[in-house]
């Protein structure tokens, strides 16, 4: 237990990463249409996601200052103004997806539409931002995602065919809906495990907790135990939805849908649990894009930034943070439908993906910032065939998702 509570960062990062309501869709229209044949994206995504999570953890912690402070210092204003511009699009339309998400999952527990629930739901994640202490904010809300292993449980109440599983999951099948649509749901799955501000907020975070050189090994715990929980967390949302929906070929585009499977296992109870694990997940994913999206603005233009600080000494930190909600509130009061909003989201992630990865690893083999500490010769090449698994994402994303009409 002590060391989940160490590395209640990186569960943080990675719950807002693999199971926001980004993954809460991905990840079980993935196990709905296809089974668990997307098992295989998971896996690549939590390697490729720790490899670099570790690499933003090791820069904070031997160098004192964040990934983005250095990208502008090391590549020049303009390379990263760039970087900015897309980091902070994607993540302000992410941030409106969160919103969303914690609307509709108080929307299941009130049945009250979750437009009314929308300006609630904003007002108190800035509430949170401005008020709680960073360390006790992520233990709180990384810990509560938790909930969310509900979905693995459920498992063994309902009537698993594990055998079918394991198949599925070793066996590439589009199981007749076409290589289109199985690309695109890939693509989308990855994307939405190594979502730009991951990064950026783990690192950030780093700074936050005062992370030095001595604390390498605690930053590296935050990696190994944080990102493959959440890993095993949205392989559980596969797994589930590819026993209750996959069988009958049903299509699954809510987010009540998606709690069906704990439904079915725990009647009434299982509904509590499962509305407070999506509460609890887009609730904190939206504290970590709204937290990133604000570390990136201020990061870029030297700017005094963090909740180590008053928000009276970080003015123009906690302005960006408040503006970029109040977008994401804008956005969905244009009657988006939170649930497609995510989808275009994937899509726009996955293209700027390169972007926010090249230049982490141009950083992390930099001697001038980091020393003896750099990138050693494994490293690299994981993180080198990662980074060409996301050129190839990004390069994909667009065309996937106009031959298959997103996914159709």
């Amino acid at each position: 237990m002590r060391k989940l509570l160490a590395a209640t960062l990186g569960v943080l990062s990675a719950i807002g990463g693999f199971v926001d309501i980004g993954d809460l869709v991905a990840a079980s229209q993935a196990g709905a249409r296809f089974g668990m044949a997307h098992a295989w994206v998971l896996l690549v995504g939590v390697l490729g996601i720790c490899a670099y999570a570790e690499m933003a953890g090791r820069i904070a912690a031997v160098s004192g200052r964040a990934v983005f402070d250095l990208v502008r210092e090391r590549l020049g204003p303009r390379v990263a103004l760039l970087n900015l511009v897309a980091s902070y699009l994607v993540t302000v339309v992410t941030l409106a997806a969160e919103l969303g998400g914690v609307a509709l999952a108080v929307q299941l527990a009130t049945r009250v539409s979750y437009l009314l629930w929308v300006p609630v739901a904003a007002f108190a994640v800035w509430l949170v931002l401005w008020r709680m202490r960073f360390e006790l904010m992520e233990r709180v809300f990384g810990l509560a995602g938790l909930a969310l292993l509900v979905f693995a449980v459920a498992l063994f109440a309902l009537p698993t065919d594990w055998a079918r599983l394991g198949s599925q999951a070793v066996h590439l099948s589009t199981a007749g809906q076409g290589w289109g649509a199985y690309w695109f749901i890939a693509v989308a799955l990855f994307a939405s495990t190594v979502s730009p501000y991951e990064v950026f907020f783990f690192s950030s975070g780093g700074v936050e907790e005062r992370w030095s050189a001595a604390d390498l090994a605690h930053a590296r715990s935050n990696v190994l135990i944080g990102f493959p929980v959440g890993g095993f967390l949205a392989l559980s949302l596969i797994a589930a939805a590819a026993v209750v929906y996959h069988p009958s070929g049903t299509s699954l585009d809510t987010l009540d849908q998606a709690a069906q499977p704990v439904v079915l296992a725990f009647g009434g109870i299982g509904l509590a649990v499962a509305v407070l694990a999506f509460f609890a997940v887009t609730f904190g994913a939206a504290l970590e894009t709204g937290l990133s999206a604000a570390y990136a603005a201020a990061q870029y233009f030297g700017w005094q930034w963090g909740k180590r600080v008053t928000p009276r000494e970080a003015a123009r930190f906690h302005s960006v943070l408040l503006v970029s909600v109040l977008l994401g509130v804008l956005l969905l009061l244009t009657t988006i439908d939170p649930v497609r909003l995510t989808e275009y989201m994937l899509v726009l992630s996955a293209v700027v993906l390169p972007l926010t990865y090249l230049p982490i690893l141009v950083v992390a083999n930099d001697r001038n910032y980091l020393g003896d500490r750099v990138n050693g010769r494994w490293n690299n090449l994981l993180g080198s065939l990662f980074l060409l698994l996301i050129v190839a994402a990004s390069l994909a994303a667009i065309p996937l998702a106009i031959i298959t009409r997103m996914g159709q």
